[in-house]
């Protein structure tokens, strides 16, 4: 099992609900020290660029995991998985959708702009934990993520196995 509880999680979700569901399953398994949490796109993108009320990179440190909501206010998911995966340093970091939409066309755009993963969220509360705990089983426990390591001038190990 690979250890995660280094690496923070943000959780880009505006539904209160949704994010104590998933807060709840987190905490139990204690693989994460920290959750963050982002109630708009602006906001996430704020935190993941380390800009607007996210300078200090303490209170904003570059997430090992996303689980990004389409239906935000403000800049949508769609806009901001978008954004991070045109950034050479955000792209390498997994990015689950966790959104309503069952949508064929959202489904496949969102795989289309670089998502690792999309999950429709039930909505009985039940199936909600039960789904929040597939997610965490699958990409906390067994997944293995590339490295987050990122030198300034955006390059990171998988750049660098590309090359040879």
């Amino acid at each position: 099992m690979v250890s995660h509880s280094a690496q923070p999680l943000l959780v880009i979700e505006d539904s209160d609900e949704d994010f104590a569901a998933f807060e709840r399953v987190i905490r139990k398994s204690s693989l994460f020290q920290k959750v963050y949490r982002c109630t708009n796109g602006d906001d996430a993108l704020d935190f993941l660029r380390q800009t607007g009320n996210y300078t200090d990179e303490t209170n904003a440190p570059r997430p090992g995991m996303i689980l990004l909501d389409l239906n935000l206010p403000g800049t949508d998911g769609r806009e901001v998985l978008e954004e991070i995966k045109q950034d050479a340093i955000l792209k390498v970091i997994p990015v689950v959708v966790f959104t309503t939409s069952d949508n064929p066309r959202d489904v496949t755009g969102c795989y289309q702009c670089g998502a690792n993963g999309y999950v429709v969220k039930p909505i009985d509360l039940k199936k909600l934990t039960k789904t929040v705990q597939v997610i965490v089983d699958y990409w906390f426990e067994a997944n293995t993520p590339p490295s987050l390591a990122g030198d300034r001038n955006g390059t990171n190990s998988t750049d660098r196995f590309n090359r040879r």
